[in-house]
């Protein structure tokens, strides 16, 4: 036993230097509830389909493309973005079809559906990061205050990476007493920073909990998890259903395409508006996340395979975090909609709108960005095999978002 007093005395010391913004692990029962879910197996939650997680193909190659000078200036807008200002007003009126939708930037989406306000992936802090000096720094203010935004019933958490699940804004959300829906795992997370167990549903892939007369459920995705240096893939990543009397709605989290989005169309759908990442893809990291070809494709799975209700993308447009220009996802998922004959929402920042009603379609990027080719291609790297000692690791940039 010699020594065991000094090694517990280290452990604290290194716990107390822990950034607070890493969360905590999964322990106890949650950890055993963890072990004994069937997406766990080998010690970490695993993709419904195979999936690299850390960047293919070359580094010195990705190297010299996200760092040239020209590459770099294209990923940022050459002016500033037009945020609406969202006020109480905008949102004091219940919608006139019960369902009305407000992207806030990136994957953070505000969703009032028959009669209850759902928050997706809320990130209102400056920066994708655990640290406040370093880190991808929003391209544009937050459209409103938290307080603007009025009592919110559940805030749905998509996974635990930085551009999803902010330390601050979890904190200001902590005092409201609304209700958080996460994946298995990332309540250690919550309750490390003060939100009560009472209020946390944590659900593993197609379970379901009840809201109010919202049913939430946690649907698969194809991404990955983690917050700190030491990524030990134990907490899930899920993607979400929100099934009300009236309305449907899906929101994607962070994916790569895979077969998923058929099954939960058959399940689920059809749906009214589904919120779509479509941005922060590269040839690089092909199998978690997704172009605006492939979310269109998704969406369109999800619909039962024809055009039907209205997709908006998401992931763009507030952080910079792949290669690709900045206005680019915008551009070419309104493309490729216009041609399968799809509807699809592009909003300001902050532009409340109703699926139902005249959809915001404008370019509202076209003025402020480098000129696009509107050639659209992503090449895939030459070898795409899955690396099975990748699968369940960390990406590369997990402390700058996640990607």
């Amino acid at each position: 036993m010699t020594g065991t007093g000094s090694d517990h005395t280290l452990r604290a010391r290194v716990r107390a230097l822990r950034p607070a913004a890493f969360g905590a692990d999964p322990t106890g029962e949650r950890m055993e509830r963890i072990r004994r879910s069937p997406n766990f197996a080998d010690g970490v939650f695993q993709n419904p389909e195979p999936a690299r997680n850390r960047p293919s193909g070359s580094t010195v190659e990705f190297a010299k493309v996200y760092f040239e000078k020209e590459a770099r200036a294209r990923r940022a807008p050459t002016g500033t973005i037009p945020v609406h200002p969202t006020t109480i007003a905008d949102l004091a009126k219940p919608a006139t079809s019960g369902l009305r939708i407000t992207w806030m930037g990136h994957s953070s989406v505000l969703a009032e559906t028959d009669g209850h306000r759902v928050l997706f992936d809320p990130v209102w802090g400056d920066r994708c990061s655990p640290f406040p000096f370093a880190g991808p720094k929003r391209l544009h203010p937050v459209p409103a205050p938290l307080a603007a935004l009025g009592p919110v019933d559940v805030v749905v958490i998509s996974h635990d990476h930085y551009d999803h699940l902010d330390l601050p804004t979890v904190k200001a959300l902590a005092g409201t007493g609304t209700l958080f829906a996460v994946p298995l795992g990332v309540g250690a997370h919550l309750e490390h920073w003060g939100v009560p167990a009472d209020r946390i549903r944590e659900l593993d892939w197609n379970e379901s909990t009840e809201v109010g007369e919202l049913k939430l459920t946690a649907t698969p995705a194809r991404h990955f998890c983690g917050r700190g240096l030491r990524n030990t893939q134990h907490t899930l990543w899920a993607s979400w259903v929100v099934e009300g009397p009236e309305h449907r709605i899906y929101h994607s989290g962070d994916t790569g395409y895979s077969s998923c989005f058929k099954e939960i169309g058959a399940a689920h759908g059809p749906f009214d508006a589904t919120m779509i990442q479509i941005g922060a893809y590269a040839e690089w990291w092909p199998d978690i996340h997704m172009t605006p070809e492939e979310g269109l494709r998704a969406h369109l799975d999800l619909q039962g395979g024809a055009p039907h209700g209205v997709l908006m993308p998401i992931h763009w447009g507030t952080f910079n975090l792949a290669p690709h220009p900045w206005a680019e996802p915008g551009a070419w998922t309104k493309d490729a909609a216009d041609e399968a004959g799809q509807r699809v929402a592009l909003p300001r920042p902050g532009q409340p709108f109703e699926p139902t009603g005249p959809l915001p379609a404008e370019e509202w990027w076209s003025g402020i960005s480098h000129p696009l080719t509107r050639h659209w291609s992503l090449p895939r790297p030459a070898s795409t095999t899955p690396d099975p000692a990748a699968e369940g690791r960390s990406g590369e940039l997990d402390l700058t978002g996640g990607r």
